[in-house]
């Protein structure tokens, strides 16, 4: 499944135009350094044959303990709105801004 690419230069500064960055001539070549290292790291990754390897749903054999949905806890309204200017029937009252 290897597809081999002649290595193509990689603009840097035309990356660096795109990203809207200023590099120096240093900076460039250690950007383009890199590029070529990631570049090089994808490469060989797809040179790993893959045909036989099933996709994973999550890379751990984990068994998810899920509890149940039952309510535990309930809202306590005048705790949350005692320190609300304003308050009538559990509910927060507000200026009106709107006419």
């Amino acid at each position: 499944m290897s597809q081999e690419t002649p290595e193509t230069p990689i603009d840097v500064a035309h990356l660096a135009g795109l990203a809207r960055l200023a590099l120096d001539n240093d900076a460039s070549a250690q950007v383009a350094a890199d590029l070529q290292s990631i570049m090089a790291m994808i490469d060989a990754m797809r040179a790993v044959d893959t045909d036989t390897v099933l996709p994973l749903s999550h890379p751990l054999d984990a068994v998810v303990r899920l509890r149940s949905d039952v309510v535990t806890e309930s809202p306590d309204p005048q705790h949350f709105q005692r320190h609300a200017p304003a308050t009538a029937d559990q509910y927060y009252l507000v200026p009106r801004v709107v006419e």
